[in-house]
């Protein structure tokens, strides 16, 4: 089941294994996807899918000094160069579609204002080009620019499709913007977009229904992770969190978008699988984050019929091959933790593949 095709919006997967979209600081001082890159992409064109690390849609959005963009020309001419290496080896594509809301400092957005959907701050301190410094107080979102934001997700998204990539994949998870707006601790607006499940759903859904119009469904997929308590955010009240998650996926399940995309630990439990009910569609589950996605466990999770495609982290990033492996039960690079935000080949384009 885990190697059989799978259908996606209009394409065709080879097999239903999905790269997680993963953080790793390439792409320099101006966020342009360069040969290395592409080079990175390449190599694990065998996965199903791969979901670009998480790409800012404005200068305000950027979370971390070195990740890439598609606001510029040059960010969008970086990317094709990405996306015509994994088509050029048979390889699907989505672009991760994510702005940062607080998780940032203006000391990594170039001077650009840190907001969110409250002047809520995270805890804690955010690594900038000039050391750590706490993590700043962002400031509230007027009402009146909600759709200003939403319009720069839509652009970042078309940029996407004219910069090669298959579709697109909204990041509302992880405790970014998106997230930020259904997470009752870091969203305490009382306007039309804060306080109850259904008005803490809103600015996802609009945004979601604008890249839809823009890009058709069919490119379109989403990413979640509900109580998911990281980077600030405290879902931590189940029935509130089941409450807003079911409106969310309630409304957008109507788009028949590409796919629904969900981080989390139990991928068995009635949470998940309620959700994965009232989207039916493409469902693809990620349970890695804390602990790492076995072999065993990828396979389980397609033949209990608990998703239609498993996403996963750390393996990909050690193994360019991974599929190869995981069909043949070849044994495993080790991923480099120490390699994962740093600069260079080492640790991204060096894991070697399976010697015949």
């Amino acid at each position: 089941m885990l190697f059989s095709p799978l259908a996606l919006g209009e394409l065709e997967l080879s097999n239903r294994l999905v790269m997680a979209p993963l953080t790793r600081l390439r792409a320099g001082e101006l966020g342009v996807p360069n040969d290395l890159i592409a080079e990175h992409y390449r190599q694990r064109a065998s996965l199903g899918l791969i979901v670009s690390e998480g790409t800012y849609p404005a200068p305000a959005g950027q979370s971390y000094p070195g990740q890439p963009g598609l606001v510029t020309e040059e960010q969008i001419a970086g990317w094709k160069k990405v996306t015509d290496a994994v088509h050029a080896e048979g390889g699907r594509m989505f672009a991760q579609i994510m702005h940062g809301g607080r998780v940032s400092h203006a000391d990594i957005t170039g001077g650009h204002e840190i907001v969110g959907p409250s002047a809520v701050a995270i805890e804690g301190d955010v690594r900038t080009p000039n050391g750590k410094q706490p993590y700043p107080v962002p400031r509230e979102l007027r009402t009146d620019e909600l759709p200003g934001v939403i319009q720069e997700i839509v652009t970042a998204s078309k940029n996407a499709i004219e910069a090669g990539f298959d579709g697109v994949e909204l990041h509302s998870a992880n405790g970014y913007l998106l997230h930020e707006f259904l997470a009752p601790n870091s969203n305490v607006r009382t306007d039309s977009y804060g306080g109850s499940p259904e008005n803490r759903a809103r600015f996802v859904i609009e945004t979601v229904n604008a890249v839809v119009e823009a890009l058709g469904a069919n490119r379109v997929g989403i990413r979640i992770s509900p109580e998911h308590n990281v980077q600030g955010i405290a879902e931590t009240d189940a029935a509130d969190v089941r409450a807003t998650y079911e409106v969310l996926v309630d409304t957008i399940a109507s788009h028949n978008l590409a796919y629904l995309s969900i981080l989390h630990q139990d991928p068995k439990g009635a949470l998940v699988q309620d959700l994965r009910e009232r989207f039916n569609g493409t469902f693809l589950v990620n349970t890695g984050f804390s602990e790492i996605t076995t072999r065993d466990e990828a396979f389980a999770i397609v033949e209990e019929g608990l998703a239609d495609a498993v996403v996963v982290g750390r393996p990909a990033i050690a193994n360019p091959d991974l599929a190869r492996r995981w069909r043949e039960s070849l044994p495993l690079n080790e991923p480099n933790p120490a390699t994962f935000y740093a600069d260079g080949a080492e640790g991204y384009t060096d894991y070697p593949f399976y010697a015949n």
